[in-house]
Protein backbone atom coordinates (compact mmCIF):
# COMPACT_ATOMS: atom_id res chain seq x y z
CA UNK A 1 0.00 0.00 0.00
CA UNK A 2 0.98 3.57 -0.88
CA UNK A 3 0.57 6.17 1.71
CA UNK A 4 1.30 9.56 1.02
CA UNK A 5 1.40 13.03 3.14
CA UNK A 6 0.25 16.09 2.34
CA UNK A 7 -2.36 14.80 -1.07
CA UNK A 8 0.44 12.67 -2.08
CA UNK A 9 3.19 14.91 -1.72
CA UNK A 10 5.86 15.21 0.52
CA UNK A 11 9.25 17.53 0.54
CA UNK A 12 12.46 15.27 1.24
CA UNK A 13 15.88 17.22 0.95
CA UNK A 14 14.53 19.27 -1.09
CA UNK A 15 12.99 17.69 -3.55
CA UNK A 16 9.50 15.77 -4.29
CA UNK A 17 9.20 12.78 -2.58
CA UNK A 18 6.48 9.92 -1.81
CA UNK A 19 6.40 7.84 1.03
CA UNK A 20 5.93 4.05 0.42
CA UNK A 21 4.59 1.50 3.29
CA UNK A 22 5.40 -2.26 2.65
CA UNK A 23 5.00 -5.16 4.53
CA UNK A 24 4.97 -2.69 7.79
CA UNK A 25 7.97 -0.75 6.25
CA UNK A 26 8.28 2.90 5.30
CA UNK A 27 10.12 3.97 2.58
CA UNK A 28 11.05 6.62 1.10
CA UNK A 29 10.83 7.70 -3.02
CA UNK A 30 12.16 10.59 -4.56
CA UNK A 31 11.39 12.11 -8.06
CA UNK A 32 13.12 13.16 -10.62
CA UNK A 33 11.81 14.37 -13.12
CA UNK A 34 14.13 14.89 -16.99
CA UNK A 35 12.39 16.33 -19.79
CA UNK A 36 15.25 13.55 -21.21
CA UNK A 37 12.97 10.49 -20.01
CA UNK A 38 10.96 8.40 -22.13
CA UNK A 39 9.55 6.03 -19.18
CA UNK A 40 10.10 5.33 -15.66
CA UNK A 41 13.59 4.06 -13.82
CA UNK A 42 13.89 2.89 -10.19
CA UNK A 43 17.08 3.30 -8.81
CA UNK A 44 18.70 2.51 -4.79
CA UNK A 45 20.86 5.28 -3.35
CA UNK A 46 23.42 3.41 -1.54
CA UNK A 47 24.22 6.81 0.48
CA UNK A 48 21.13 8.60 1.31
CA UNK A 49 19.52 4.83 1.83
CA UNK A 50 16.40 5.31 -0.25
CA UNK A 51 15.14 4.97 -3.95
CA UNK A 52 14.74 7.83 -7.10
CA UNK A 53 12.07 7.40 -9.66
CA UNK A 54 13.34 9.33 -12.47
CA UNK A 55 9.70 10.18 -14.39
CA UNK A 56 8.97 11.76 -17.67
CA UNK A 57 8.92 15.71 -17.30
CA UNK A 58 4.84 15.07 -18.34
CA UNK A 59 4.17 11.60 -16.47
CA UNK A 60 1.73 12.68 -13.96
CA UNK A 61 1.91 11.95 -10.24
CA UNK A 62 -1.25 9.50 -10.21
CA UNK A 63 1.31 6.89 -12.83
CA UNK A 64 4.58 7.62 -10.72
CA UNK A 65 2.64 6.30 -7.60
CA UNK A 66 1.21 3.18 -9.77
CA UNK A 67 4.54 2.81 -10.87
CA UNK A 68 6.30 3.03 -7.26
CA UNK A 69 3.30 0.70 -5.94
CA UNK A 70 3.73 -2.12 -8.54
CA UNK A 71 7.79 -2.04 -7.61
CA UNK A 72 7.07 -1.99 -3.95
CA UNK A 73 8.49 -5.47 -3.42
CA UNK A 74 11.59 -4.59 -5.24
CA UNK A 75 12.37 -1.22 -3.57
CA UNK A 76 12.05 -3.12 -0.19
CA UNK A 77 14.30 -6.03 -1.05
CA UNK A 78 17.09 -3.75 -2.11
CA UNK A 79 17.09 -1.71 0.76
CA UNK A 80 17.14 -4.43 2.68
CA UNK A 81 20.62 -5.92 1.23
CA UNK A 82 22.25 -2.91 1.50
CA UNK A 83 25.41 -3.24 4.03
CA UNK A 84 25.04 -1.22 7.51
CA UNK A 85 26.25 1.31 8.40
CA UNK A 86 29.79 1.69 10.18
CA UNK A 87 30.49 5.15 12.18
CA UNK A 88 33.68 6.39 12.84
CA UNK A 89 34.27 5.22 16.22
CA UNK A 90 36.45 3.34 18.30
CA UNK A 91 37.00 -0.31 17.34
CA UNK A 92 35.55 0.63 13.44
CA UNK A 93 37.24 -0.77 10.77
CA UNK A 94 37.89 1.91 7.96
CA UNK A 95 39.73 1.49 4.59
CA UNK A 96 42.83 4.17 4.40
CA UNK A 97 43.81 4.02 0.23
CA UNK A 98 42.79 0.34 0.14
CA UNK A 99 43.85 -0.92 3.09
CA UNK A 100 41.68 -1.58 6.65
CA UNK A 101 42.67 0.07 9.44
CA UNK A 102 41.03 0.17 13.17
CA UNK A 103 40.03 2.90 14.34
CA UNK A 104 41.77 3.28 17.98
CA UNK A 105 41.22 5.83 20.32
CA UNK A 106 43.68 6.60 22.55
CA UNK A 107 42.00 9.56 24.81
CA UNK A 108 45.16 10.06 27.08
CA UNK A 109 47.68 10.80 23.96
CA UNK A 110 48.59 13.62 22.33
CA UNK A 111 48.10 14.94 18.65
CA UNK A 112 45.02 14.22 16.77
CA UNK A 113 45.26 11.57 14.27
CA UNK A 114 47.79 9.49 13.02
CA UNK A 115 48.17 5.64 11.19
CA UNK A 116 50.70 2.99 13.12
CA UNK A 117 51.41 -0.43 12.59
CA UNK A 118 50.54 -3.05 14.76
CA UNK A 119 52.68 -5.79 15.65
CA UNK A 120 52.37 -9.60 17.24
CA UNK A 121 53.90 -9.36 19.95
CA UNK A 122 55.34 -13.10 19.88
CA UNK A 123 56.48 -12.59 16.26
CA UNK A 124 57.26 -9.00 15.88
CA UNK A 125 55.56 -9.53 11.84
CA UNK A 126 53.00 -7.04 10.89
CA UNK A 127 49.52 -7.60 12.67
CA UNK A 128 47.15 -4.70 11.17
CA UNK A 129 47.48 -1.49 10.71
CA UNK A 130 45.74 1.31 13.43
CA UNK A 131 44.08 5.03 12.81
CA UNK A 132 44.98 6.29 16.22
CA UNK A 133 42.83 9.15 17.42
CA UNK A 134 43.29 11.24 20.76
CA UNK A 135 41.13 13.77 22.83
CA UNK A 136 37.63 12.84 23.81
CA UNK A 137 35.41 10.27 22.54
CA UNK A 138 32.99 12.50 21.16
CA UNK A 139 35.66 14.41 18.79
CA UNK A 140 36.73 10.90 17.26
CA UNK A 141 34.44 11.11 14.07
CA UNK A 142 35.39 14.63 13.55
CA UNK A 143 38.76 14.40 13.75
CA UNK A 144 38.80 11.27 11.70
CA UNK A 145 37.33 13.00 8.86
CA UNK A 146 39.32 16.01 9.03
CA UNK A 147 42.05 13.68 9.15
CA UNK A 148 40.49 11.93 5.87
CA UNK A 149 39.73 14.88 3.78
CA UNK A 150 43.32 15.86 4.69
CA UNK A 151 44.73 12.97 3.10
CA UNK A 152 42.90 12.99 0.52
CA UNK A 153 43.34 16.56 -0.53
CA UNK A 154 47.33 15.82 -0.47
CA UNK A 155 46.93 12.62 -2.91
CA UNK A 156 44.59 14.17 -5.27
CA UNK A 157 46.33 17.53 -5.47
CA UNK A 158 49.54 15.66 -6.30
CA UNK A 159 47.23 13.21 -8.52
CA UNK A 160 46.12 16.38 -10.64
CA UNK A 161 49.55 18.06 -10.95
CA UNK A 162 51.27 15.40 -12.27
CA UNK A 163 48.29 14.35 -15.06
CA UNK A 164 48.43 18.41 -15.47
CA UNK A 165 52.16 18.54 -16.20
CA UNK A 166 51.69 15.53 -18.19
CA UNK A 167 48.42 17.20 -20.21
CA UNK A 168 49.97 20.80 -20.52
CA UNK A 169 46.68 22.66 -18.83
CA UNK A 170 46.59 23.87 -15.64
CA UNK A 171 43.65 23.25 -13.61
CA UNK A 172 41.96 26.21 -11.65
CA UNK A 173 41.94 24.60 -7.90
CA UNK A 174 41.15 21.14 -6.75
CA UNK A 175 38.44 20.82 -4.25
CA UNK A 176 36.73 18.25 -1.51
CA UNK A 177 32.96 17.35 -1.41
CA UNK A 178 31.19 14.48 -0.09
CA UNK A 179 28.97 13.72 -3.12
CA UNK A 180 26.72 10.87 -3.81
CA UNK A 181 25.71 10.75 -7.47
CA UNK A 182 29.31 10.97 -9.16
CA UNK A 183 33.46 10.60 -7.63
CA UNK A 184 34.23 14.10 -9.38
CA UNK A 185 33.79 16.99 -11.44
CA UNK A 186 35.40 19.64 -13.89
CA UNK A 187 34.07 22.76 -14.79
CA UNK A 188 34.43 24.87 -17.91
CA UNK A 189 36.31 27.55 -15.72
CA UNK A 190 38.83 24.37 -14.78
CA UNK A 191 37.88 23.87 -11.83
CA UNK A 192 38.03 20.25 -10.44
CA UNK A 193 36.15 18.74 -6.88
CA UNK A 194 36.54 15.64 -6.04
CA UNK A 195 34.88 13.18 -3.10
CA UNK A 196 36.72 13.09 -0.27
CA UNK A 197 36.10 9.63 0.08
CA UNK A 198 38.21 8.11 -2.46
CA UNK A 199 41.14 8.65 -0.35
CA UNK A 200 39.48 5.07 1.28
CA UNK A 201 39.85 3.43 -2.27
CA UNK A 202 43.03 1.52 -3.43
CA UNK A 203 45.42 4.62 -5.02
CA UNK A 204 44.94 3.50 -8.63
CA UNK A 205 41.20 4.38 -8.02
CA UNK A 206 41.70 7.77 -6.84
CA UNK A 207 44.76 8.13 -9.50
CA UNK A 208 42.31 7.08 -12.08
CA UNK A 209 39.75 9.71 -10.67
CA UNK A 210 41.90 12.70 -11.12
CA UNK A 211 43.31 11.73 -15.08
CA UNK A 212 39.38 11.35 -15.83
CA UNK A 213 38.85 14.71 -14.59
CA UNK A 214 42.02 16.53 -15.87
CA UNK A 215 41.40 14.37 -19.20
CA UNK A 216 38.00 17.15 -18.86
CA UNK A 217 40.37 19.60 -18.51
CA UNK A 218 40.83 19.19 -22.78
CA UNK A 219 37.28 17.50 -23.54
CA UNK A 220 34.40 18.28 -21.37
CA UNK A 221 32.45 15.49 -22.65
CA UNK A 222 32.45 11.69 -22.76
CA UNK A 223 33.66 11.11 -26.17
CA UNK A 224 36.56 8.44 -27.33
CA UNK A 225 39.02 10.92 -27.65
CA UNK A 226 38.30 11.83 -23.83
CA UNK A 227 38.42 8.23 -23.03
CA UNK A 228 41.74 7.86 -24.86
CA UNK A 229 43.41 10.56 -23.33
CA UNK A 230 42.04 9.40 -19.96
CA UNK A 231 44.01 6.02 -20.78
CA UNK A 232 46.82 7.72 -21.94
CA UNK A 233 47.44 9.56 -18.93
CA UNK A 234 46.53 6.69 -16.09
CA UNK A 235 46.93 2.79 -17.72
CA UNK A 236 44.44 1.79 -14.86
CA UNK A 237 41.31 2.91 -15.80
CA UNK A 238 39.72 -0.16 -17.05
CA UNK A 239 40.81 -1.41 -13.64
CA UNK A 240 39.54 1.50 -11.77
CA UNK A 241 36.25 1.51 -13.51
CA UNK A 242 36.04 -1.92 -12.34
CA UNK A 243 36.72 -1.71 -9.18
CA UNK A 244 34.12 2.10 -9.04
CA UNK A 245 31.22 -0.35 -9.91
CA UNK A 246 31.93 -3.08 -7.86
CA UNK A 247 33.00 -1.43 -4.51
CA UNK A 248 32.42 2.22 -5.19
CA UNK A 249 28.75 2.64 -3.27
CA UNK A 250 29.95 1.18 -0.25
CA UNK A 251 32.53 3.93 0.65
CA UNK A 252 29.52 5.71 1.62
CA UNK A 253 28.48 3.34 4.06
CA UNK A 254 31.48 4.90 6.44
CA UNK A 255 31.05 7.94 8.88
CA UNK A 256 27.14 7.30 9.58
CA UNK A 257 26.32 9.58 12.45
CA UNK A 258 24.27 7.83 14.67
Amino acid sequence: MLRLRRDGLAKAAGSTALTLTHAGETLTVSLRRLRSARRFTLRVRFAARDAVLTMPARASLREAREFTERHAAWIAARLNRLPDTIPFRDGAVVPLRGVDHSIAHRPSARGTVWAETRFALDTALCDGFDLCVAGREEHVHRRIVDFLKREARHDLEAAVERHTRALGLPARSVGLRDTVSRWGSCSASGSLNFSWRLIMAPAFVLDYLAAHEVAHLEYLDHSDRFWALTRRLCAETDRAEGWLSTHGAHLHKFGATE
